[in-house]
């Protein structure tokens, strides 16, 4: 233990500075190694948990406003609907761009927001201006439909289900019973089928039969509707308990359709099945969905001999969207995980589902990538350091760059960020600065031991009174130097954002490495060329033998 008389400068001289005091604090403390791990482990903690993510997150509100003018021509739309819209629109806070267009029957406008502007405020702010000046808009429009638009929104993984045994309507209820179960899984926000034929009830009403028990149209249609709902109907209290009451039902089945009555005609009930045909089956044809097999299929695990290449199947294609903030990779590998898992269950054999997109797996490659990356610049770092200091210079800078990272990566996870290729960028492009305070401080201890032979606590605290407060000055320059680029505005601000941020964080934490660790380190590891015996403050001192290689 170190005592604090030792820790005073000699008579004459001026006291320790902040720097060499925070050194003497950890230089001979127990604390310390127990810090170096619990900073590493800290580190791979954040690793591990931190979302990979290909690109930034960069938040851009865009919120949609759509208004029916039933009837109503473009120009029309344009002079009564839009315009005064526009208005409105741009009277909202933090709106930069608004974008219209007119159609026949309705207009569509497309307020952008600031980069950055919460996007709960901002649909707030626009469902407010359009439902508040309901007074102001022309008779006869619908009430505005506000839809926010979100770049989670975009699916990070599409499924297709083909097959040549199914048809687009069968293919489509396997893929409808799939969709359903993925958005089970924790972080799976939007899924949408694309292709195949959906299922339709139709009723095609027959005018003889409906002339013969005295039905119109008019009476059909009332009952449809009424006859399929599901409403509370009130609540009722016993027993100190509250049961809600509800009525009615949905309409399920072709049979449910045409049990329907829709009137009455000589003193008995008129069902939809008299004076309608009924079919359960696929909808009308208006697109059409084929999955092609080109020379390129073997790439995605496609039995060319089952299915030879230039032929062409009927599929569905399942697309799945995350949740904001959330693992591409791993909700990708659940996604995955559940379809393995259904796959000869609720997804017959005869079904081949094929990934054709999976933004998850293209994360994970770039973020092991960049990491395979840094590890290699942290190699190149302390081969450098090696040749000029030996091996026992090295293996201090080699465990001060992981504790400096891990402090960097905990502070990622804690402020939102996501492991992308600009975030691990940063730390590559600081691996050589965020040394240099180490380097400094390591680099003057060793000197002041050869120059006098031993390394006592006195020796090393004078070393790093040498060069503490230049070091400290030195790391804020630099980031003085990088701080401003975290102020761009616009799209790019919070794309590069990540860059600053992540090296002056580097930064700083290397300058704590540097004055905490470091000198517990190299008082523990240096070795002077001849070495005696000096009393250490508590603990007698510190001997060795031998060179420094």
């Amino acid at each position: 233990m170190t005592d604090k008389h030792d820790l005073q400068a000699p008579a004459g001289e001026e006291t320790y500075g902040g720097a060499t005091k925070l050194a003497a604090t950890f230089i001979n403390s127990k604390i310390t190694p127990l810090l170096i791990v619990a900073t590493i482990l800290l580190g791979m903690f954040s690793l591990s948990l931190t979302p990979r993510e290909e690109e930034p997150q960069i938040v851009v509100p865009m919120i949609d406003v759509m208004v029916m003018l039933p009837g109503a021509t473009p120009e029309e739309v344009e002079n009564i609907v839009t315009r005064p819209m526009e208005q409105k629109i741009w009277e909202i806070e933090g709106v930069e761009y608004v974008y219209s267009s007119s159609f026949p029957s309705f207009s569509l406008s497309t307020a952008r927001f600031l980069v950055g502007t919460d996007m709960e405020k901002a649909m707030t702010r626009v469902a407010n201006k359009m439902y508040g000046n309901a007074d102001l808009w022309p008779q006869g429009i619908t009430q505005p439909l506000v839809k926010v638009r979100s770049i989670d929104d975009v699916p990070m993984m599409t499924l297709t289900l083909w097959s040549d045994d199914y048809d687009a309507y069968d293919l489509r209820q396997v893929a409808a019973e799939l969709k359903n179960e993925l958005m089970s899984i924790t972080d799976v926000s939007v899924t949408e089928l694309v292709g195949g034929r959906q299922r339709s009830v139709r009723v095609e009403l027959d005018p003889q039969r409906m002339a013969a028990f005295n039905i119109t149209t008019l009476s059909v249609l009332p009952a449809l509707e009424a006859q399929n709902k599901h409403l509370p109907s009130g609540s009722l209290a016993r027993d100190n308990q509250q049961f809600t009451v509800e009525t009615g039902t949905f309409l399920r089945s072709a049979d449910d359709v045409a049990n329907l009555v829709v009137g009455a005609f000589g003193g008995r009930p008129v069902r939809l099945m008299d004076v309608a045909t009924i079919t359960d089956g696929p909808a009308e044809v208006n697109s059409y969905s084929f999955l092609g097999v080109g020379p390129a299929a073997g790439d995605q695990d496609i039995d060319t001999a089952t299915y030879p290449t230039g032929s062409e199947y009927p599929m569905v294609t399942l697309s799945v969207a995350k949740r904001i903030g959330s693992d591409a990779t791993r909700v990708a590998d659940e996604v995955l995980a559940k379809v393995k898992r259904l796959q000869g269950t609720l997804i017959p054999g005869e079904i081949e589902v094929t990934v054709t997109r999976n933004y998850g797996a293209t994360a994970k490659d770039k973020a092991e990538s960049l990491i395979s990356n840094l590890g290699l610049a942290i190699l190149l770092a302390v081969a450098v350091v090696f040749l000029a200091m030996g091996w026992r210079g090295a293996t201090i800078i080699f465990l001060s760059i992981p504790t400096t990272f891990s402090l960097t990566l905990f502070v990622y996870y804690v402020l939102g960020y996501t492991l992308n290729r600009v975030t691990l960028f940063a730390l590559i492009l600081v691996t050589g600065i965020v040394i240099d305070a180490t380097i400094i401080v390591v680099e003057n201890m060793h000197r002041h031991f050869q120059m006098k032979g031993n390394r006592s606590l006195k020796t090393a605290l004078g070393a790093i009174r040498e060069v503490g407060n230049p070091t400290i000055l030195a790391t804020l320059t630099v980031i003085a130097s990088m701080m401003p680029m975290a102020f761009v505005r616009g799209l790019m601000g919070p794309y590069m954002r990540p860059m600053p941020v992540g090296a002056s964080l580097a930064m700083v934490f290397s300058l704590l490495v540097a004055l905490v660790i470091s000198p517990w380190l190299a008082i523990r590891l240096l070795k002077p060329k001849q070495q005696w015996r000096e009393d250490m403050p508590g603990e007698g001192g510190l001997e060795g033998e031998g060179t420094d290689s």
